[in-house]
């Protein structure tokens, strides 16, 4: 691990512009991705969640930078808990779904769904909810069996929901009627 970049991923904030400004050093110096990944994959690291930001911007503008490292990422996914974290990976997991570009292989898949459905029942943050749900809406386009757990998953009780949680599940039951 480089050091100096480690303490530059430590100094980071949520700002958007540190987030930019990180994730553009990566774009000038795409040898350092490496030791992004080595952070953000690491859920024990107490900058982890950092670094997942700035690999979601990564990965919204250039994913090819990223798919090097597809399956690191989903063999990691079920051990991201930090809810910062999974804001950003579960952001991630979307762009990947909803990829015209990108074909994800059928255990990468099921790493994403199994990874999806638990931050789906664990979770009760709108973002990260909102994102999982879309995510596995797309993927059960393929595996129709998804869509069958989600609608059940979404049809329980959300009375004590956020407003955001609310209507994103409301889109979600629309989307598969």
């Amino acid at each position: 691990m480089n050091s100096e970049y480690y303490n530059q991923i430590a100094k980071s904030t949520a700002h958007r512009k540190s987030r930019d400004d990180n994730k553009d050093f990566i774009f000038a110096n795409p040898d350092y991705l490496k030791y992004l990944l080595e952070i953000a994959f690491n859920s024990k690291d107490k900058n982890h969640h950092k670094a997942c930001w700035i690999l979601e911007l990564i990965c919204e503008e250039k994913m090819d930078l990223f798919l090097p490292f597809l399956d690191k990422f989903c063999e990691t996914l079920p051990h991201y808990k930090n809810d910062s974290a999974i804001r950003s990976i579960s952001k991630i997991c979307l762009f990947l779904s909803n990829s015209k570009k990108y074909t994800l292989t059928e255990n990468q898949e099921e790493k994403i769904i199994e990874t999806c459905l638990d931050w789906l029942i664990e979770s009760n943050k709108a973002a990260n909810a909102a994102y999982t749900m879309r995510t596995l809406y797309n993927l059960g386009k393929k595996h129709t069996w998804v869509n069958e757990e989600l609608k059940v998953l979404l049809q329980r009780d959300c009375s004590y929901q956020t407003p955001g949680y609310k209507s994103a599940v409301k889109d979600i039951l629309k989307r598969l009627k």
